[in-house]
């Protein structure tokens, strides 16, 4: 059971220069997950996502496209990123803007706070700028250009050459946290996960940490230096701190001890800025750091990480305008294990629609409510006595329901669905052995008739509860059907942590008709995608 302890998780803030894709897509589901597990545990949840609207890049593509770089975001925030939450049934607790004035102002105070105590201070810097990276880029990152690049310095994230910038700026010591940040990492080594992306992070520290240019003087589309307003913040020293200017930081110190520290999800391409900078500006102002930093890998579409500026970017909808958003969220929380890179293919999405969520699931849920109303006026029957086949069903839910558990503890969800899906799996080969239709046609075995349907569908409420963290659309169908009172995931009714307790389905309820979850979908609309 849950102690009612803050569980606190963040998605990036994604910069709003372009429309979102199922990159972004993806990181927002598997946090939603996260968050509706659980919130349906009875942990004291908070999920936090939003857009990042400063900087050099939505200055250029506002400009490029003829307006302000406030008109251009609030376009985009209210056209396509708020939509995307919608989209994909993100059930989030709060969405921060950076030029929300509760951002601006606490940015101002904690910069101020780090100049107070010494921490910054001004200098001249000169260094190769990606604008799509937002980033002063280390050598690691620079790359000789080839075509219409050749000749020139490229980023080798974007593919796109490089800007030599030299300015007055002001500087962050971030070069003094070195050694704090390597004991932090060999005290805590879940503090970045998973196991490939801490070897990453330590190799990158124990190499020497330079100061950061936390400052830009050439454009003024920014938080101001409170100090200086010549100068506006670099945009990612103000980005960070979204994840504590939107529980309270700097006006609400009640809220703020509640909720953090956080968990940080992230694609491994910014995992520097959240397990070295992050955790350094906070250790400067005396803060705790996060819980944890995870960096997952990219979504792959032949071969190459999901752009917009590689035209490789596919946008949600065209998944669930076809597909729906509960195939959208399992799909990618099951295909792609949970940290590494995975490759997206139209193929494996229709394959595992049809043979996981419309044969396998839906399928079983449409044959259980049938039979019980087919064979008991839709009545759930109670079960007489269990044989060792029916305890062995009981068994695997208890296991694969502590199994999910766990690994959602350590961010697998991947591994999460696998446990869950035993019970599926099983109560099919359940079903297929026992062979209801048989025993129906024997009144002598109406007993076990009963005991056969209540265990298949006390399955199904088990199967409710687990899986309704990664698609809640079909499995709110599901509980409604199976009649069970109370709201899913209710934790007065069905906490998430005990869905594994056989017996929580009340012999005597009254089921109703459900129909398909996953309706069967034609070749050529898969083909039209």
């Amino acid at each position: 059971m849950s102690d009612g302890s803050s569980f606190y998780i963040t998605t990036p803030i994604f910069y709003v220069n372009d429309v979102p894709h199922i990159g972004h897509a993806y990181t927002e589901v598997a946090a939603d997950v996260l968050a509706r597990w659980h919130r349906q545990a009875g942990d004291d949840t908070w999920l936090l996502t939003g857009t990042d609207e400063h900087g050099q890049k939505i200055l250029r593509t506002a400009t490029a496209n003829g307006t302000t770089p406030k008109a251009w975001a609030d376009k985009l925030v209210t056209e396509e990123w708020l939509p995307l939450l919608e989209t994909i049934d993100i059930a989030n607790d709060d969405f921060i803007r950076t030029t929300d004035e509760r951002h601006e102002v606490n940015v101002q105070k904690f910069l101020q706070k780090l100049y107070d105590d010494g921490y910054i201070y001004a200098g001249e810097y000169e260094a190769l700028y990606c604008v799509g990276c937002e980033e002063f880029k280390p050598q690691s990152e620079i790359v000789d250009g080839t075509g219409e690049y050749e000749g020139q310095k490229v980023c080798a994230i974007h593919s796109k050459p490089l800007e030599l910038l030299q300015e007055k700026n002001y500087f962050f010591r971030m070069s003094q946290f070195a050694d704090r940040l390597l004991a932090l990492y060999e005290e805590r080594p879940d503090f970045v996960q998973p196991e490939s992306a801490r070897n990453e992070v330590v190799s990158f520290v124990r190499q020497g940490l330079s100061d950061l240019s936390i400052s830009r003087s050439s454009f003024d589309w920014g938080i101001k230096v409170p100090w200086d307003e010549s100068h506006v913040v670099y945009v990612w020293f103000d980005a960070l701190l979204n994840y504590i200017t939107a529980v309270g930081y700097g006006q609400d110190d009640e809220e703020f001890a509640r909720r953090w520290p956080a968990n940080h999800l992230v694609g491994k391409d910014i995992l520097r800025f959240h397990a070295v900078i992050w955790p350094a500006m906070l250790m400067a102002a005396g803060l705790e750091v996060p819980k944890r930093v995870f960096g997952h890998g990219w979504l792959l579409v032949g071969g190459e990480k999901m752009s917009k500026s590689k035209l490789t970017g596919i946008a949600p909808t065209q998944i669930t305008d076809t597909f729906g958003s509960d195939a959208f969220r399992y799909y990618f929380m099951r295909a792609i294990n949970f940290g590494q890179d995975g490759s997206f293919s139209w193929e494996d999405l229709a394959a595992r629609y049809q043979a996981e969520l419309a044969n396998g699931f839906g399928n079983l849920a449409s044959r259980v409510i049938a039979m019980v109303t087919r064979y008991f006026e839709g009545i759930v029957p109670p079960a007489a006595e269990y044989q060792e086949v029916d305890r062995h069903v009981q068994e695997v839910v208890r296991t694969a329901a502590a199994d999910a558990d766990a690994a959602i503890s350590r961010l697998a969800i991947h591994d999460a669905l696998t446990a869950i899906w035993r019970i599926v799996d099983e109560l099919n080969g359940y079903i297929t052995e026992q062979e209801p239709w048989t025993l129906a046609k024997d009144e002598t075995q109406r007993e076990r008739l009963g005991t056969v349907l209540y265990t298949a569908a006390e399955g199904l409420r088990a199967l409710a509860v687990l899986l309704s963290p990664v698609i809640p659309g079909a499995t709110a169908k599901l509980w409604e059907s199976l009649g069970v009172e109370g709201e899913l995931g209710a934790l007065t009714a069905q906490p998430l942590r005990t869905a594994g307790d056989w017996g929580r389905l009340p012999a005597g309820t009254e089921v109703n008709g459900l129909a398909a979850l996953f309706p069967r979908i034609d070749a050529e609309a898969v083909a039209a995608v």
